[in-house]
């Protein structure tokens, strides 16, 4: 694709997190929004209306196999139920469309090594749903590590601490007794993927324990993991959605020259530093859709397809993340025991 073309663009469900997507697509220059498509025609007309496009403007979709198959159309981003996102992301990919999926993008082992080898085969531009790493917070914390701010990273640390119901999620009631997957799997992936982000290396082995407390939930709501990287370095990766408190998004850096807590670091560059330094951003600590950083996220996966090369955060690269997710299940379910990771690489 020429770096001059406009990317015709559409997105895959209509459901709260697609209104995010849709807004930083229409900001874009270098794309325009050609399809909606969800369960109903509908459902993709109301969206449309919702962030200002006029739905004659575009197609209106109630099927990806129809979807897909629209020549105008060549990325979409995938929105919708995680339990569904390897069944769309496979058909896309065999469309031969460039794809952004939302996360988790797969809830087993057979389903994320379908979907890898799906998209390598197509050889399409993908990217994942962890829109953390597109946090202004996030980005400067990265900086930091790949100026050898830190020194050589020895410990990191991120925690998910998200009630959805306290922080005014929509249609939170009552969200333990309607959770369909533990807190790690629905929003402690993006704790593990940012560890291994800052880390710059894999996870190879985890230990980890669960407690639904006296709760009555069908999954762990709360539950915390030691992980070990391929450098050696070590971490904890935690998520807890019972507590009754604001949403906190805990980022932790220790290094051998340095260390970094949220927006705060110390350094042994900050030549006559005698305690923190404090960097003015904008942190992850909310857990609103609004809040995200999807132009970021967007604005990333349109230049890949413009200038034809893979995101950071493609689906290959989140094998590793998903593959320590379920391991943590594992572990869990298993008293703590130790799991390595057989890395499908």
């Amino acid at each position: 694709m020429s770096r001059n073309d406009t990317i015709g663009v559409a997105i895959w469900g209509a459901g709260t997190v697609s209104s995010g997507h849709l807004r930083a697509y229409l900001r874009n220059p270098h794309c325009r929004v050609v399809a909606i498509g969800s369960r109903t025609k509908a459902g993709a007309e109301a969206k449309a209306r919702e962030v200002g496009i006029d739905p004659g403007s575009i197609t209106l979709y109630h099927s990806l196999d129809d979807l897909v198959h629209d020549p105008a159309v060549d990325a979409l981003s995938i929105c919708t139920p995680h339990s569904r996102h390897a069944q769309d992301v496979i058909t896309v990919a065999n469309a031969g469309k460039h794809l952004l999926v939302e996360k988790p993008i797969a809830m087993n082992l057979e389903q994320l090594r379908a979907m890898d080898a799906a998209v390598t085969r197509a050889g399409i531009v993908s990217a994942c749903g962890f829109v953390l790493r597109y946090n202004p917070m996030v980005e400067t914390a990265r900086a930091l590590v790949q100026d050898g701010t830190f020194g050589d990273l020895l410990y990191v640390q991120t925690d998910y601490w998200h009630n959805p119901e306290q922080s005014g999620y929509p249609g939170s009631e009552n969200h333990i007794a309607h959770m369909d997957a533990s807190a790690m799997m629905l929003g402690g992936c993006h704790a593990v993927d940012l560890a291994r982000f800052l880390m710059g290396s894999d996870i190879v082995s985890v230990s980890a324990v669960e407690t639904r407390g006296a709760l009555e939930a069908p999954h762990a709501p709360m539950q915390a993991a030691v992980v070990k990287f391929a450098n050696g370095a070590i971490g904890k990766v935690s998520a807890c959605v019972a507590q009754w408190m604001p949403y906190q998004f805990n980022v932790d850096l220790l290094g051998t020259d340095g260390g970094l807590r949220d927006n705060r670091f110390f350094s042994r560059k900050l030549v006559g530093a005698t305690d923190w330094a404090t960097f003015p951003t904008e942190t992850p600590n909310s857990g609103l859709v609004s809040h995200h950083p999807f132009d970021g996220e967007i604005n990333h996966f349109v230049s890949c397809i413009r200038n034809g090369r893979q995101s950071h955060a493609n689906v290959r690269d989140a094998v590793n993340t998903h593959e320590a997710l379920f391991a943590i299940e594992q572990s869990a379910q298993q008293n703590g025991a130790a799991i390595s990771l057989l890395l499908a690489r």
